[in-house]
């Protein structure tokens, strides 16, 4: 029997059967949103205790996101041993963490890696090193069983799915004519000008940006669409739910840079009949996301002994012969303080800005000038596989083009790596459902307040439309909160922080990576601090944050 016909005789089943309502179970996993804003409340009323113990690096990592990751990874490289890094949750990896739900692999967060192109050669090694990506006959391969499997995203639209997201069944002709112009706009800016990822590759030898850049930098892309004449209603859906996917805000609000650069830095905009540039269509991903990776970059520092997790920073003081970070360990309930000559501060904008001590002033304009998006992720447990709709095969990312929760992103199937196709038929699984609130009004306020049932009964709804069988098959929902989960490039973001990249700090000549001399890589930074996260590029993604890291790293080695 094949899998439309299998899923077809299940509907046919199911339709008469009269199932118990589901006690749903759930709550709130992956943030500790009350351990941050708890700390931040004492910071502010001084009633936290004086460092009990003092303990002392060669280098401070603060932060264990994918950029403190990657930071701990090449000090480790270059033989560094004596470091610390200090992770405010009891799981590392920001962003890119995963879970577990009844028992299955699922992302917490970001859930899939673009097969890097040459401009992210640190990311490239990385995978290199995970047995990812190995060089067959004289040409690079990546190991099939991490490529997302076919069928790989497909889009729910008046009644039915169809393959890939962009909206092309019963579009007309003038849709289409958009569709081609905006590829062709599209190739011509990346042939005016280099748009790379990550972002600073682009930058390294270019001050002030190109004039190009510039000009996307200074326009919201809504409007510059409009410029172009670009009004189609397909269209603008489709740009504003990528830039939502990887912003957290929608074409009103990011720049025409940022819009651009979603497909000029990796394979270009596709009008229906295109073909993607070879090898760069690919898409790595796991169970668990993202998590897959962060768990590895790990686990080296969990056997060296120098990953701390459930530490909160709250000081970060930079004098002439060294660096003192005190941390509060929610474990001992205490505050350790650690001395090293140098630091790198992995710790998104608006925290470091407030632990720095006396901070530089591109920290302190960067934390006011950057926006940060909050984000949901509903992991939906289920018990047997849905009931479709006609279309499309089911497949690894789910989208509505009706979403009716704002900012909602549709699914991914985190049982679509299993390697047994069987499974996909009879096997219980995970939905993992995405919701970008950056363009909902009090959305932050929402994700704090508002209970984890409002959450889940909200993404159960809307699902239920393509799946009206999810309330009945729904076991168990945990709801994941970021309040600031990346950086929104609105415009003039990328002109301010390209300056502050730019900024080489005193004393660093040249930079060593596994005992060569390489490129400089900019990286925020003072005398003994070096600053690496996501949102010095503007926007976050593993390519960006892990470049970032990386940099930092050899910042504080030369």
């Amino acid at each position: 029997m094949q899998r439309r016909q299998f899923l077809a005789t299940a509907a046919t089943a199911l339709a008469g059967c009269h199932e118990a309502p589901r006690t749903l179970q759930g709550g709130f996993a992956g943030i500790d949103l009350a351990r941050g804003h708890a700390l931040r409340d004492r910071l502010q009323s001084g009633t936290l205790p004086a460092p009990g113990v003092v303990r002392r690096a060669q280098v401070i990592v603060a932060g264990g996101g994918v950029a403190g990751l990657a930071a701990a990874r090449s000090l480790r490289l270059a033989g560094i041993d004596d470091f610390v890094l200090l992770e405010l949750e009891d799981q590392p990896g920001g962003n890119s963490r995963g879970g577990m739900v009844e028992g299955l692999a699922c992302p917490l967060g970001a859930h899939y890696l673009p097969v890097p192109g040459n401009d992210a050669r640190e990311v490239q090694d990385l995978l290199e090193e995970l047995g990812l990506r190995q060089r067959v006959a004289g040409r690079w391969q990546y190991d099939e069983r991490h490529l997302c499997h076919s069928p790989q995203e497909r889009l729910y639209r008046d009644g039915e799915w169809q393959e890939g997201l962009l909206p092309v069944q019963g579009v007309g002709a003038g849709t289409l004519a958009q569709y081609r112009q905006f590829s062709a706009l599209v190739q011509a800016l990346g042939k005016a000008a280099r748009f790379t990822m990550p972002v600073l590759k682009s930058l390294e030898a270019k001050r002030p940006l190109p004039p190009t850049h510039q000009a996307l930098d200074a326009l919201v892309f809504d409007d510059w669409l409009t410029q172009q004449g670009l009004d189609d209603a397909h269209l603008r859906w489709y740009l504003d739910y990528c830039c939502r996917d990887d912003y957290g805000a929608g074409t009103a609000r990011v720049s025409a840079w940022a819009g651009i650069h979603y497909f000029a830095s990796r394979h270009g905009f596709l009008a229906p009949g295109d073909d993607a540039p070879p090898g760069q269509d690919g898409v790595l991903t796991w169970p668990e996301g993202n998590g897959w990776l962060t768990q590895r970059l790990a686990a080296p520092l969990r056997a060296g002994g120098q990953l701390r997790t459930g530490c909160s920073v709250l000081r970060i003081s930079e004098g002439r012969h060294g660096v003192e970070v005190d941390a509060y360990n929610h474990t001992t309930e205490s505050v350790e303080r650690w001395q090293a000559p140098r630091a790198i501060v992995a710790l998104p904008v608006f925290v470091a800005a407030r632990v720095v001590q006396q901070a530089p002033a591109f920290l302190r304009e960067a934390a006011q000038r950057l926006h940060w998006a909050p984000w949901l992720v509903a992991n939906i447990h289920i018990d047997a596989p849905l009931l479709d709709h006609p279309g499309a095969a089911p497949a690894w990312d789910n989208v509505l083009y009706q979403d009716a929760n704002p900012g909602g992103l549709g699914y991914v199937n985190a049982g679509h790596q299993r390697l047994d196709p069987r499974a996909a038929l009879t096997a219980p699984t995970v939905l993992s459902y995405y919701q970008a609130l950056g363009d909902v009004p009090q959305g932050r306020e929402q994700l704090a307040t508002q209970p984890w049932t409002h959450w889940a009964q909200a993404a159960l709804a809307t699902l239920g439309g393509p799946h009206p069988d999810l309330a009945r098959r729904a076991t168990r929902v945990e709801v994941t909160r970021y309040g600031h989960a990346m950086s929104i490039p609105t415009p003039g973001t990328l002109g301010f922080l390209s300056k502050i990249g730019l900024q080489r700090p005193s004393g660093i000549r040249k930079q060593l990576s596994n005992g060569e001399q390489t490129r400089w890589l900019p990286t925020p930074a003072t005398a003994r601090l070096a600053f690496a996260h996501a949102d010095w590029s503007g926007y976050s993604v593993f390519e960006e944050a892990f470049t970032r890291g990386h940099g930092a790293g050899l910042a504080v080695l030369a």
